[in-house]
């Protein structure tokens, strides 16, 4: 499988666009060799051609769960078939499990393309671009979707990056809320961020156990490793106001998901024809 390689000073960036269009590595230099930022991708979840098992990958043209497949656009209904293994509801769109095509690549920039026809997965013709642009101070990743539809239909974007994890991991963001779930991670109620939840002080990650949805996000959050000397910040401009928080039990990895819309709610975010919704996602690693 083809592998784009981009280089900026310490900071190396592999991307696979057969795989999803996902980042398959993200790492900065350091006096023992590079150290990974985004949990590594092992060959065989390259091979597969899909981007579950990747370092990153794009949420088009929505993030997280459709409850039982059912969508209402504009007074009908449209059910979607499951799309993830083991899961029964629709989960994170197209884009992770398709290839892309590539527009450009010159060494410190790429650029990849997905034009989705509607026969298969979601229901709505759409064109998805993902720039990047490798920096000696960070990575910044472009998102961009157009609809292709002559009426307005529900499209969102998002971006599902998984962190490497150590015990001493520490995590900062400012939110105002966040919507509890079930037991199959599909939103219940909106409430007021609980203590046990809210990072507005940086604090360790291990211990949260969360898969949830946040919203009043001010676009900004902090990743610390203090064992390994490192601190990464993100940024993300306008639309990604909501911010998914994926915590697993005993994993080596966690998830800071900036995405355009609430879990579930991609539908109450019509994109009128023709037009696009796009924004950027900054990645900028620093010493502690």
């Amino acid at each position: 499988m083809t592998v784009l390689s981009l280089r900026a000073g310490p900071l190396a960036a592999d991307l696979a666009p057969a795989a999803g269009g996902s980042i398959v590595r993200f790492a900065i230099d350091g006096p023992d060799g590079p150290r990974d930022l985004l949990r590594p991708t092992a060959a065989s979840e390259l091979a597969c051609g899909r981007g579950a098992g990747t370092s990153c990958y794009p949420l088009v043209p929505f993030s997280n769960r459709i409850a039982n497949g059912r969508l209402v656009v504009g007074g009908e209904t449209v059910l979607l078939a499951p799309n993830w293994p083991g899961q029964r509801h629709p989960m994170h769109g197209d884009g992770w499990a398709r290839p892309w095509r590539v527009g450009r690549c010159d060494g410190g920039a790429a650029e990849l393309v997905y034009e989705h026809d509607a026969a298969s997965g979601w229901p709505f013709r759409y064109r998805a671009l993902q720039s990047f642009r490798l920096g000696r101070d960070g990575l910044v990743v472009g998102l961009k979707i157009e609809n292709l539809e002559d009426r307005p239909v529900p499209a969102g974007l998002g971006l599902h990056p998984f962190f490497v994890r150590d015990a001493d991991t520490e995590l900062v963001c400012r939110t105002e809320g966040v919507w509890r779930t079930d037991a199959e991670i599909l939103p219940v109620d909106r409430v007021t961020v609980p203590p046990p939840w809210d990072f507005a002080v940086s604090r360790p990650v291990d211990g949260a156990d969360l898969d949830n949805c946040f919203d009043g996000w001010d676009g900004r959050a902090t990743v610390r490793w203090p064992c390994r000397g490192l601190g990464l910040d993100l940024q993300a401009t306008w639309p990604f106001r909501h911010l998914v928080i994926y915590v697993p039990r005993e994993r080596p990895y966690f998830c800071v998901e900036p995405v355009s819309h609430a879990s579930g709610a991609v539908a109450d975010s019509l994109l009128p024809a023709g037009a696009t919704l796009a924004g950027e996602i900054a990645f900028r690693p620093f010493s502690l």
